[in-house]
């Protein structure tokens, strides 16, 4: 996505609501964008027009703050929904200053916990993490998208994410509304405590997948956990976000170095 139109874009949405956006610090440039406005402190992100996720994401928040979630918000100074601006969708969120430490894992746990408590209470159509994990493995097959990864890691990726699936749903676990990717890119240490970000991942499965995404101490502090599930959703975790760093259209910085890494690591 190109940079300058969706600063652009996100200035114009601002401007029109009667905030003051004269500078704008990026924060994440992939397959959208964030990015920090001052002086009026709005965080927006911003993706192409069409991008439904957006709106979904800002309704699953909305949602959740009411339900006393730990999950940071749109911002209150305005309508809560996406906007549309010279072919891009801008939702407007509350920007929380970050502490500069590292969150306990109890405490991550525990924060994880509320948020799967007040999924819980949603009524939201959501899809299955088994939807995710075969757009991976269609990724995987399709060698035009996916053209620089070498044939025996084709073959261990496409074997591990056609067999992991069916293992974890095997153990017959209950099922909920999950985050989807709360790994520690998603949470904010906050000084009200850690708060969820980025909910346009929302699918449908055990809470191991969801602990799969956390640094491994977490799962040890969240009450409940099956550690041999939570093994088997860790291993089926690399596999589909090695999986998307060979995609040809994969923005993330370093991604082929990850991917490399990730594969070792899959092997062994």
């Amino acid at each position: 996505m190109r940079l300058d139109p969706a600063v652009a874009a996100a200035r114009s949405v601002v401007s029109s609501l009667g905030l003051v956006a004269d500078e704008a610090i990026v924060l994440q440039q992939s397959n959208r964008i964030t990015m920090r406005l001052l002086p009026c402190d709005v965080l927006a992100r911003v993706s192409r027009a069409g991008h439904r996720a957006a709106r979904f994401e800002i309704e699953m928040a909305q949602r959740l703050v009411a339900a006393g979630s730990p999950v940071a918000g749109p911002d209150p100074r305005v309508e809560r929904r996406a906007y549309e601006s010279a072919g891009y969708v801008v939702t407007l969120w509350s920007h929380w200053e970050p502490v500069v430490r590292e969150i306990a894992p109890a405490d991550y746990a525990g924060a994880l916990g509320r948020l799967h408590a007040g999924m819980r209470t949603l009524d939201v159509p959501v899809p299955h993490f088994t939807d995710r994990v075969e757009r991976a493995r269609r990724l995987v097959a399709d060698r035009d998208r996916t053209p620089d990864l070498a044939e025996e890691d084709r073959d261990l990726l496409g074997s591990m994410l056609r067999r992991l699936p069916t293992a974890v749903e095997g153990r017959g676990r209950p099922e909920q509304i999950l985050h989807g990717e709360p790994h520690p890119g998603n949470v904010l240490p906050t000084a009200s405590g850690p708060l969820f970000i980025d909910l346009e991942t929302c699918c449908r499965g055990p809470v191991e997948f969801d602990l799969a995404h956390a640094p491994e101490e977490v799962g040890e502090h969240y009450r409940g956990a099956d550690p041999d599930l939570l093994r088997d959703c860790r291993m089926l975790m690399l596999a589909m976000i090695t999986a998307w760093r060979w995609d040809r259209d994969d923005r993330l910085p370093d991604g082929r170095r990850l991917a490399a890494e990730w594969i070792s690591r899959l092997r062994r």
